[in-house]
């Protein structure tokens, strides 16, 4: 394991990991994100499908929000009945490399506990 020692020079840091957490915070707004990465496009009811616990209302608000922080955005086609569908923005792909760490930390913490 790596020491990190932590400077007052990295109150930057710091104010940089609250806003990203501001933008991240809840429980569903990453594991939307993740449903979009692992499956690319997908309708509001795959992701509800894919939330265990996740309310229509709910899910609709998350997903404003995070179209409003331009990281997910919605498509509209011209179908009958319409279809949406809900995509990762390219900035929204920026977190790809976050999603697949917290995948490898969570099931690694997962056998800590398990294990243990």
């Amino acid at each position: 394991m790596t020491d990190y020692v932590c400077h007052p020079g990295h109150k930057t840091e710091i104010m940089a990991i609250h806003d990203a957490m501001d933008v991240l915070s809840g429980k569903w707004k990453i594991s939307i994100i993740s449903s979009l990465c692992y499956y690319n496009q997908r309708r509001f009811s795959d992701i509800l499908s894919d939330l265990n616990g996740i309310s229509n209302k709910m899910l609709s608000k998350e997903l404003k929000e995070l179209e409003q922080n331009k990281l997910i955005k919605r498509n509209v086609q011209d179908t009958q009945p319409v279809t949406v569908h809900y995509n990762l923005t390219e900035y929204g792909w920026t977190l790809q490399g976050i999603i697949h760490d917290l995948a490898a930390w969570g099931k690694k913490h997962r056998d800590v506990i398990v294990g243990s």
